[in-house]
């Protein structure tokens, strides 16, 4: 396995100055906007994040948290999803033991409908100047369709002008470099170059350090990371991650995936590697741990995933040095005449969001706490932290990272943690990724081209150069305007006859994708028989009816 490299003596002094200079001084209380005194005495508040991954930790044990609690005297236990994440908020709205604050990301709709948010539009109307900047032109489409009022505060609402990445953050089928200089950088577009190119290395090069070399590996064992199974029919196809359904561009009528020739030509696909020994078996009973050290070791020469979902896998190996065993992202089609729409356009997610629980103890310190959160200042803090210790300014007024340190600080997974970017870079109020500082800065370093230029190995230089691009993002076609995106962000009524269908759709797709996959080739006809068998009995026509109204609607500036 690629051994993650020591932390050097400089960096660990960096840190710990970092924090000893976050919470020195007193906490004095302040005057806040609405002229009143602000009560800065210390309060700790449980925040739940349906998000995995993370260790609990208190804020304040992070730099960042030390300093948010030194400005407001608020803290924060943050405890993160361990396991599935409709099992967990079911426990929750049965015992009706919520957290004072909740990040909902895919169980919104079921906590908002069992009462689990309190609405926050008279505390923003009061406490909330920030909320009001960073949220207000997106209040019509934050607004719960019932009785209109504001529950959460979601993670896209962009500011300024839009700032895409020049990386791929999203998803992508994702090859180990090593097989692209084996065959001089083909170009390589369809999935069956994609394939057949893993199948020729791993015939050359059937082991790794004495282990056997994999071909493919999926994360389609973890529950919450299914849809990693389940997506890439539609991008194969040219479409963006819309969720379950394609939407069609002149129309603006969706069709479910599950079901169609296009999943069947994926998952025939994924039958046939398999066959072939080129598909990891553990791909439908790791955990994500085990998923991340595979493909840290170095044995993995390809997978599907959406970068976030692998960042620590990620740092690791960039961090080991060897550029040979890290990934390049490719925009992999069905066929060369299909458009492929991998990068996301411009969207807003109105159910991804942060609210204050019906057991919240002080909501009020809470939005403020948020309000505070969103100055400019503190969500530059949050992204690139302290100047001149996490990031530099140059003389024309650019951020950059000015050495090795300050890099580190942000890609090393334990420093990134204990400095508290990786805590806070997700599941709070917060500008979008793709937003735009006020002095012209990007929000997000990942999107700053000093910083992105900076960063790039030799490696990274070398794959750049051998297929005449500056920037990843080069490889993958410009995304079309969706005005409606992204359809997974639609909000479906708990008991509805829709929410039920991609319920029970989900859970036929749980059963049968794996054993089609794992089955022998002459057996698969058979068992897709039997999966559409199961899913015919589904309100397929009702779920897709219901889906293109919303869409239709969303593109007449109604949401």
């Amino acid at each position: 396995m690629l051994k993650p490299f020591l932390k050097t003596t400089g960096l660990a002094v960096l840190l710990a100055s970092l924090l000893a200079g976050c919470s020195s001084g007193s906490s004095s209380p302040g005057v806040s906007s609405t002229g009143k005194e602000d009560d800065n005495s210390p309060v700790t508040f449980s925040y739940y994040m349906f998000s995995s991954g993370k260790k609990d930790i208190l804020a304040s044990e992070t730099a960042i948290g030390k300093e948010l609690q030194k400005q407001t005297g608020v803290d924060f236990k943050m405890e993160y999803l361990v396991g599935d994440s409709a099992t967990k908020a079911g426990v929750m709205i049965a015992s009706g033991d919520y957290p004072d604050v909740i990040a909902s990301s895919g169980e919104m709709s079921k906590l908002l409908d069992a009462g689990a948010y309190i609405p926050l539009d008279d505390l923003i109307e009061k406490y909330g100047p920030n909320i009001k900047k960073v949220y207000g032109p997106y209040f019509d489409k934050m607004r719960n369709p019932e009785d209109g009022k504001i529950y959460a505060l979601p993670y896209t609402a962009n500011q300024g002008e839009y700032s895409g990445s020049p990386n791929i953050g999203g998803g992508a089928f994702w090859i180990q470099r090593s097989v692209l200089k084996e065959f001089n950088y083909p170009k390589i577009t369809t999935l069956d170059e994609y394939f057949d190119l893993i199948e020729d290395y791993k015939e050359k090069h059937p082991t790794v350090d004495g282990a056997e070399t994999i071909g493919f590996v999926s994360l389609a064992g973890v529950a919450n990371n299914f849809f990693t199974l389940q997506n890439p029919a539609m991008h194969l196809a040219g479409y963006p991650n819309d969720g379950g359904v394609m939407v069609d561009m002149k129309t603006h009528v969706a069709r479910t995936v599950s079901g169609t020739e296009e999943q069947k030509r994926w998952i025939k696909k994924l039958n046939e590697i398999n066959a072939k020994g080129l598909l990891d078996p553990e791909s439908f009973t790791m955990n994500k741990d085990q998923y991340l050290a595979k493909l840290t070791s170095g044995r993995v020469l390809g997978y599907f995933n959406y970068a976030w979902q692998v960042g620590d896998a990620t740092n690791n190996l960039l961090a080991a040095g060897i550029d040979e065993k890290r990934y390049a992202p490719l925009p992999i089609v069905f066929d060369k005449n299909i458009k492929d729409q991998y990068i996301d356009p411009p969207g807003f997610v109105n159910n991804y969001a942060t609210g204050i629980s019906v057991n919240a103890k002080d909501p009020e310190r809470i939005i403020k706490y948020f309000d505070n959160l969103l100055k400019e200042e503190n969500q530059i803090l949050v992204q690139w932290g302290i100047k001149d210790q996490t990031y530099s300014v140059d003389e024309k007024g650019r951020f950059y990272y000015a050495n090795d340190e300050q890099r580190k600080m942000h890609d090393d997974v334990e420093l990134s943690r204990k400095f508290g970017f990786a805590y806070f870079a997700n599941d709070w109020p917060r500008y979008g990724t793709e937003s735009t500082l006020s002095d012209g800065n990007a929000y997000n370093p990942g999107n700053q081209p000093e910083v992105v230029a900076a960063t790039y190995t030799e490696g990274d230089k070398k794959f750049l150069d051998a297929y005449g691009i500056k920037t990843f993002s080069e490889l993958f076609n410009k995304p079309e305007e969706r005005p409606w995106f992204p359809a997974w962000s639609i909000a479906l009524e708990q008991g509805s006859p829709e929410q039920v269908f991609t319920t029970k759709s989900d859970d036929i797709q749980r059963k049968y994708l794996p054993e089609m996959i794992l089955s022998a080739p002459s057996n698969f006809d058979n068992i897709w028989n039997a999966y559409m068998a199961e899913f015919s009995k589904l309100d397929k026509a009702g779920y897709e009816k219901k889906m293109t109204e919303v869409i239709q609607n969303r593109v007449a500036g109604k949401w």
